[in-house]
């Protein structure tokens, strides 16, 4: 198939498309377990995953058979330290398709605070196609 002839995903009915995930911390979402930190709070490299959990919900369901999205951009900002036991809602929003990108903005509240905010970008990519490029280039 030549790149003209791929396919394409037309994202742009999913703007506002909005998707929430939970997360109790544990000792294991801690930056003292993921070492990004010494402290028993949630860790901000597992605040960005729950970020990026929440906006691949939000377009999953959505995408074709073989196709996908991957990260490619993250700006985020963690304002608020959670401890062990204490819950957590990222939320993520589809706030602009241009072409194969997407942009969601990112809330993370813990029901009394922000903890964090910001914004990823992902790409939408032919599963089949994106690994074996990868693989070639490995």
């Amino acid at each position: 198939m030549q790149p003209s002839e791929r396919p394409t995903v037309d994202a742009a009915p999913w703007v506002g498309a909005l998707t929430r995930v939970e997360l109790t911390v544990t000792d294991a979402d801690t930056a003292q377990a993921l070492g990004s930190g010494d402290v028993p709070v949630l860790a901000t490299p597992r605040v960005l995953a729950l970020a990026e959990a929440a906006t691949v919900g939000a377009t999953a369901s959505r995408l074709p058979p073989g196709y996908t999205t991957v990260g490619t951009r993250i700006e985020l900002e963690h304002k608020a330290a959670t401890p062990i036991g204490g819950r957590v809602v990222a939320e993520a929003r589809l706030a602009k398709a241009d072409g194969r990108r997407l942009v969601f903005e990112i809330l993370v509240r813990d029901g009394r605070q922000t903890v964090a905010e910001g914004r990823v970008e992902r790409v939408i990519v032919e599963r089949a196609r994106f690994l074996a490029k990868a693989l070639e280039e490995s």
